[in-house]
């Protein structure tokens, strides 16, 4: 498994990860299938990205400052800049000898028994060591003397050069997924891009004869789309650059064609369709063709979304997902394999979602099938200090509707299922979704 710090993507350093397994498997586990995706992936090469793109990018580098920050002394408050000394018995009058704003130049000089009026961020004269806050001075009506009232200890309201950064100081180590406090500390070192790895730009396809696209009646037989509006969603929910490839008939030569405009212009590709044991079920006989043998049709023991087929293609080792096509089964394939798989490929270290126990407070029933069931739930933090699934979708992979709610995917392991109290683990897909609730 590779460091995702890695800072090459050539071909050099992915020839080790040549596919020569069979196309069809027997049922594996969840946990083998996501480590069978991620033996294939490296972090992508890391570009100079312009610093209002950042956010949310992987730094690659350690970033040192190169200028101090504040850069010279300067007031933290509106008031009168002032030497302290000068304040040592107060009450004091002092002879107000002009104004500073900040942007100014800082050759003003003061001399005994002088103070300047000064705004906040004004560079402090020449002369001074303290400012009294505006609040704690009496100026006259001329505007010619102010008193101050109290003893200033030097260095009062003054910032000094480097309070908050000093040359030389480490900024940014790498791994750092950037936030906007941190793209603010590279633009005050004069900063106008930054070295990252870049954010996936992911294809999305969905295949199939039933389906149409929006603006178009439903014929005989027809369905709508959901599985591509809702990844090509997720995709940007996630961080990512979503790429629509539309949508390609249940035809082998259309699927591969698709395919390849997204290998040729994306990181990733997802399809959604065509990877079980149907008649028309191509995209995992194209990906085979597609990967020159480096994919793997794989039926993993999970519920809903068993059947997965994976490849990667192209110079450049892109890896292609081909998700079950029910709605249900789609979504969970993304949070299972899709998202944790383009996190890497984005130089992330942690790529899952949080998995939290929680309470119960509904039944969840389930027979005996040697699969992992993963239920889609709403949770929340209770008073009792513990997440609680307060109510658990309805079974089946084409209700997307009934899942559409819920902010964790609750990993039910094979058995009668878990009663009312019971803990079970779920990955938590919302932190914020779901407030703490008061009353337990």
């Amino acid at each position: 498994m590779l460091d995702p710090s890695s800072k090459s993507g050539s071909d050099e350093h992915r020839a080790w990860h040549t596919l020569d397994g069979p196309l069809e498997s027997p049922v594996i586990t969840l946990s083998e299938a996501q480590d069978y995706v991620r033996a294939t992936l490296v972090a992508l090469r890391p570009v100079d990205v312009a610093l209002e793109e950042a956010l949310g990018c992987v730094t690659s580098e350690r970033i040192i400052a190169r200028e101090p920050v504040p850069g010279f002394d300067n007031s933290s408050m509106d008031g009168y800049a002032l030497r302290a000394a000068d304040t040592v018995v107060a009450p004091v009058q002092l002879r107000v000898t002009g104004a500073i704003y900040a942007g100014d130049p800082s050759s003003s000089r003061l001399s005994a028994g002088e103070a300047m009026r000064i705004m906040t961020g004004a560079p402090l004269p020449l002369g001074a060591d303290s400012v009294c806050m505006i609040e704690e001075a009496n100026d006259n009506a001329s505007g010619h003397t102010v008193v101050i009232g109290r003893t200033i200890k030097v260095g009062e309201f003054v910032r000094h050069p480097g309070d908050d950064i000093g040359v030389g100081q480490v900024l940014l180590e790498p791994g750092v997924v950037l936030n906007g406090a941190q793209i603010g500390v590279l633009a005050s070192q004069g900063l106008e891009s930054v070295r990252v790895h870049p954010r996936p730009r992911v294809g999305v396809l969905s295949t199939g004869n039933e389906l149409s696209g929006p603006g178009f009646a439903l014929g005989a037989g027809k369905i709508r789309d959901t599985n591509r509006p809702m990844l090509l969603a997720l995709l940007r929910e996630s961080g990512f650059t979503a790429v629509d490839l539309g949508i390609s008939g249940d035809d082998p030569a259309e699927i591969a064609a698709a395919l390849r405009r997204g290998v040729d212009g994306c990181d990733a590709v997802v399809a959604s369709g065509g990877v079980s044991v149907g008649d028309l079920d191509y995209v995992k006989t194209v990906l085979k063709d597609i990967c020159e043998g480096r994919a793997r049709w794989m039926q993993v023991a999970i519920r809903p979304g068993k059947p997965f087929a994976y490849g990667i293609a192209g110079r450049n080792a892109t890896p292609i997902f081909g998700l079950a096509g029910n709605p249900v089964s789609t979504r969970v394939g993304f949070e299972m394999f899709v998202r944790p798989a383009l996190r890497y490929l984005a130089g992330r270290q942690e790529v899952q979602r949080p998995t939290i126990t929680m309470v119960l407070d509904c039944p969840m029933e389930r027979s005996r099938d040697a699969k992992l069931h993963l239920v889609h739930a709403v949770s929340r933090l209770h008073d009792d200090g513990q997440w609680h699934v307060e109510s658990a979708a309805r079974p089946g992979s084409h209700l997307l509707n009934a899942v559409a709610s819920a902010n964790a995917i609750v990993m039910l392991p094979d058995g009668e299922g878990v009663g009312i109290g019971g803990n079970v683990s779920a990955l938590l897909l919302d932190l914020n979704a779901s407030p703490p609730k008061s009353g337990h």
